[in-house]
């Protein structure tokens, strides 16, 4: 009996040592501290993150403006090829020579035709008043 009694009392130390080499553990949403106002803070809440909140808004109209612009002024194999060689729509990039292949044309034939398509994206973006 004094044998099931010691295995159940090691068991409980056990426990309590695990328990204590996870006391100097840190949890991004325990409460750290309060504000000037007494709300509770998290250490989440008080990390800066690095993002740059201007910058990503700004990034998001200027990707939604250049999916706007490849809609309305390429044709379907400008597009096709801005597509295949800048990874768009969740496409992966590949090189002018693997397009080609892809497309069944030139490399050159997909150069001159990527070149075309940047330069009217570039000419509607520049005459966009809103940029």
């Amino acid at each position: 009996m004094c044998s099931q009694i010691q295995c159940v009392a090691n068991e409980i130390l056990m426990h309590f040592r695990a328990q204590k080499k996870h006391l100097t553990d840190l949890h991004m949403n325990e409460p750290a501290m309060t504000d000037k106002d007494g709300n509770t803070l998290t250490l989440m809440d008080t990390l800066e993150d690095g993002t740059n909140l201007e910058e990503q808004v700004e990034y998001s109209i200027h990707s939604k403006q250049l999916y706007d612009f490849l809609k309305q002024c390429l044709d379907a194999r400008e597009l096709e090829i801005l597509i295949h060689r800048y990874g768009l729509y969740h496409h992966i990039p590949l090189t002018q020579k693997e397009v080609a292949k892809k497309l069944d044309i030139s490399r050159s034939y997909v150069s001159r035709l990527e070149k075309k398509a940047l330069k009217k994206l570039r000419a509607k973006y520049d005459s966009t008043p809103f940029k």
